[in-house]
Parts: C-alpha cells; structure tokens; sequence
C-alpha cells in the first residue's frame, strides 16, 4: 500500500507530497522495526492505510514537520488499534 493513492485528490502541492511520502515511509519503518504484529502480512495492509489517514489528516490540520508526522501516525496506530 502507498500514500500516493490518497493524495490524489488533495490540494497539497507537489513538494509537500513528498514530505508525506516520506513521512509514510518513516513511520511504517518504524511499524516494521518495532516487530509489532501489525507489521505481519495478516494486518500490513490496514495498519498502513491508517497510518496514512492519519498523516494526511494531520497534514489537513496544519502539522508539516515530518518526523511529528510519522511519530504521531504510530503513536496513533499503536494507542487506538490494539
């Protein structure tokens, strides 16, 4: 799964999507290295469609640094889906 997808229909420019990108990829290293069992192939796909809601939806509300980005998208994930 990619962020890219979700980003098509939004109003951020072009360099900006690149920090989401990025964003989305640091935090889902993050997933996978932490060995938590969202990173297993039975919840990867979910775990990271809402790791990338949320990046996107915290971008929406003004957050633009990156690591605050990716940091926030796990602290997310691991405090509302366990």
């Amino acid at each position: 799964m990619s962020i890219i997808p979700l980003l098509a229909k939004s109003s951020f420019d072009p360099e900006f999507i690149e920090t989401l990108v990025a964003a989305y990829e640091d935090a889902w290293q993050k997933v996978e290295q932490s060995g938590s069992a969202f990173a297993s192939p039975r919840y990867r796909r979910a775990a990271q469609e809402i790791i990338a809601k949320r990046i996107i939806d915290m971008a929406q509300r003004g957050e633009i640094e990156l690591h605050r980005l990716a940091d926030d998208a796990v602290a997310y994930l691991a405090q509302s889906y366990v």
